[in-house]
């Protein structure tokens, strides 16, 4: 169970201006949104006209069923790809929703920061999916290699930036979920950019 990710991101992205002058900027969707949507943090970002929040009562993020082909300037997903039962298909819908020239700004948990070596994940039982920026092999048996993926979609993205988020992650300490503190990130983020 993550604590508020889109907030603490907040902190790391007021130091990037690739976000309030880039990638976040015009209208927006914010899939799989909850109460923690880019869209409250609009102050920051002068640029961002406006946001719509998706959630589990908008539809399945998945199929993004309703929302027409080359829709938004940009997408944002925090935490919401590991809860699809097809990853692929649901980045794929983003892709098409988003205009081309326009950005998908995506979080995912690590899974060797986030799970821990442990699978199905004990911290949140509705993750069907892990993730790794790359490894030559995973340990966990749903693993899903971001390089591999990305490499499906990249006739339709450009790939900006892939991180691993964990400048407040306290390696060497008990095993625990270390979203539940304030700061700590155990992700990874992506910004690709739809191609025209």
């Amino acid at each position: 169970m993550t604590l508020h990710e889109t907030s603490k991101a907040m902190i790391r992205r007021s130091y990037d201006k690739r976000y309030a002058t880039r990638w976040l900027v015009g209208t927006g969707i914010d899939i799989g949104a909850g109460n923690d949507s880019i869209g409250n943090y609009r102050p920051m970002f002068p640029m961002m006209s406006a946001v719509r929040a998706w959630d589990l009562v908008d539809g399945d993020a998945m199929y993004m069923d309703g929302v027409a082909d080359d829709s938004y300037d940009f997408v944002h997903s925090s935490h919401c790809l590991e809860h699809m039962r097809s990853p692929s298909r649901a980045l794929g819908n983003w892709i098409r929703i988003c205009k081309p020239g326009g950005y998908l700004v995506i979080m995912v948990p690590d899974e060797d920061l986030y799970e821990q070596s442990v699978w199905p994940s004990t911290f949140n039982a509705d993750h069907k999916w892990s993730f790794t920026i790359g490894k030559a092999s995973s340990w966990s048996p749903q693993s899903i290699n971001l390089i591999e993926l990305l490499k499906t979609v990249v006739d339709r993205v450009a790939i900006q930036k892939i991180e691993l988020l964990d400048t407040n992650y306290l390696y060497g300490a008990e095993r625990f979920d270390q979203t539940m503190t304030l700061v700590g990130e155990s992700a990874i983020e992506m910004v690709l950019q739809k191609r025209h």
